[in-house]
Formats: C-alpha cells, structure tokens, sequence
C-alpha cells in the first residue's frame, strides 16, 4: 500500500509586510532584499499567535479537504523550530485544540527539513499497519526571533512612531537573517491506499560537522543559566547564519539528494513533473533548478510572497501547487529541502 496524501490545507496569519515596511525599520531597501533572496512580503503572526494556532488552521483545512473528522486521525506529526512553548512540544497542544482522540503526537526538530523528514517518519508508521491515517503539519512562528520590540507597532500598522536612530542602528544588526523569515503553516493527511501511488522513496541524510553554519547558540542548556540578559543583548539568541556556507551546501546537496532517490526508483531526473524545493532563498532554488537541467516551470516557488517559512515551506507550496491544478494524478513529484543540523534529502511522491 502506499502513503498518500488525501487533504491539504495552510494557515497564514494576517500582517503582510512587504519589503518596503521594513526598510522603515532597519538600513534595507524593496531593491536590496528582492537580488539577495527574490523576497517581496512575507505574513507575520499576531502578538500571542504561536506556530500551533496556525498548525490549527492548517490541519483544520486539510481535514476538511480529506473528507474526515478528528477522530479519523490515529497520529500527528508536528515540525517545527518555533514551538509555542520548551515544553511541551505542539503535538499535543494541536491535538487538544483539534479535538482529536487521545492518539499519539510526535514532534519533529529538523527545522527546513522537519517536513521532509515527517513525510518519512508518516509513511515509516503506516507501512507498520498500526496506523491508518496521519495528520502532518509544519508551522512556524517566526517574527518573535526579531528584535522587533524596537519598532514592532510601527512595522505592523499599530502605531504611527517613527522608531529611533537608535533603534534603526540596532534593528539593521540583524538584517541579514530577519529580512528572509516569515510564519505560516501547512498540513498534510496521508492515508494508506492503493499501490502505485503515494510515497515512493525517500533519502534523508544528516552532517553534525555542519552544525555550527546554521546554529542558534543562546537560550542553551550548557549554560547556566540557560538564557541571560547578556546573551539578548548580543544577538546569541537569534539564528546564526553562515549564508555563503549554507548556500553552498544547498545548490549541492539538495540535486544530489534529488539524483539519490531518483535512481533508487530507476527514475530519470528527465521524468520529474514537479521538483519543490525548500523556499529558503530565490537565488537557491534556480541553483537547484539549474543543478538539476530542469526547466523553471518544473520548479515552482512562492518565496517572493512568504519568505522562509521552515518547516512550512514544503506543504504550503504542495497545497497552492495542487489548489492551482499544477499536480495531477499520475504526476511524479520530487520534494527536497535542507536545513541546520545540517539534515537534508529529497523524497519522491506519485500524485
């Protein structure tokens, strides 16, 4: 039987803020960000709206697209870097808001790959024959990693203050990473059916010696204690990016991971009808694409509207791609996505 997925859904919350927002909080420009990452908007969340309450609507979406009620669901599959809370994870706080029956959650911390890597840990559970049906979701609650406390009413319409010299002087600090994140969420049931089609193969793959090129080092359990207003005040508890690095390491092992499966499944890369890439960067998925001699039709993306939603990316592009009829049945998809850790992979998926 295979692992295929019957209903999709997204969760978006309401601030569009576009580029142009930003350059009114930070050293930037519409110009500079678009030729860094192709980026024009991106969605963030209400104050007190964490990645789980988008998780919410985007289950609720794909239940509803799947033709089923929350007691149908046998198991969730949560990713996300951005839980609401430590402890606990948002498996079971989705679980409760959903209503669904007291069935196992599983929280996954892969971050750009948690989708990826909850497509395989899904079909692993259902090719087991112990469950029936999974509910899978990446969401991700971005905006509370910036420092937009300086300006945070300003960017989101709230208030009309012009932020301080000073605070433009420290918003810019960061402007490297907070220009290309935005929240959101996707969902995704999978069900066994027929053969044939569904998951096909996956190749997942992980580098600790890479840990350090995408790493958050403050609010660590090594320290004591583990968060301190030192370690806010240097910037240690946003992401550190090494972006020459990871871009490397992108546009090479995401096509390798795509070539892996695809010959696993004695599947020329030729054949592909669809390739989605993590939406990390513009300029990442063309290298992809160009890695791959695939034509730019072939590798859709919407980054330019939502920025890098982590593990959301993936299942917010395989919702509009499927909602805009560019997935067909009988249609060959290749997912691919790599992220800190450093984990990547591709996994192969006939619609």
């Amino acid at each position: 039987m295979g692992s295929v997925i019957t209903g999709t859904g997204i969760g978006l919350p309401p601030h569009v803020v576009t580029n142009e927002a930003l350059s009114r909080l930070m050293d930037t420009s519409d110009e500079w960000i678009r030729v860094r990452s192709g980026i024009e908007e991106r969605r963030y969340a209400d104050p007190g709206q964490g990645s789980t309450d988008l998780g919410v609507l985007a289950a609720s979406q794909a239940l509803a697209d799947a033709g089923l009620r929350p007691e149908d669901i046998d198991a969730v599959i949560f990713a996300t870097m951005t839980p609401d809370y430590l402890l606990p994870g948002n498996g079971p706080l989705l679980q409760a808001a959903l209503g669904l029956p007291n069935i196992p959650t599983f929280d996954l911390r892969q971050q750009c790959s948690g989708f990826l890597y909850g497509l395989e840990l899904a079909d692993v559970l259902l090719q087991s024959g112990r469950y029936r049906r999974i509910l899978l979701v990446g969401a991700e609650v971005h905006s509370p990693f910036m420092p937009w406390h300086l300006g945070w009413d300003t960017l989101i319409g709230r208030s009309p203050r012009e932020i301080t010299d000073a605070e433009r002087a420290e918003n810019t600090l960061s402007r490297d990473r907070t220009v290309l994140f935005g929240d959101g969420a996707g969902a995704v049931v999978i069900e066994t059916r027929e053969e044939g089609t569904g998951l096909l193969k996956t190749r997942l793959f992980t580098d600790g010696t890479g840990a350090g090129v995408l790493t958050m080092t403050g609010a660590s359990f090594k320290r004591r204690p583990f968060v301190t207003p030192e370690q806010i005040a240097a910037g240690e508890t946003l992401p550190f990016m090494a972006g020459k690095d990871v871009f490397k390491s992108a546009v090479t092992l995401m096509p390798q991971a795509v070539r892996a499966v695809c010959a696993e499944a004695g599947v020329a890369v030729e054949e592909l009808d669809l390739v989605l890439v993590h939406q990390a960067n513009l300029r990442i998925i063309e290298g992809v694409q160009k890695a791959l001699g695939l034509p730019p039709e072939k590798v859709p993306h919407n980054i330019e509207r939502y920025g890098n939603t982590t593990a959301a990316t993936l299942p917010i592009l395989f919702h509009e791609c499927r909602e805009e009829g560019k997935i067909r049945p009988g249609m060959l998809v290749a997912f691919t996505a790599l992220g800190s850790g450093l984990h990547w992979g591709a996994a192969l998926y006939r619609a």
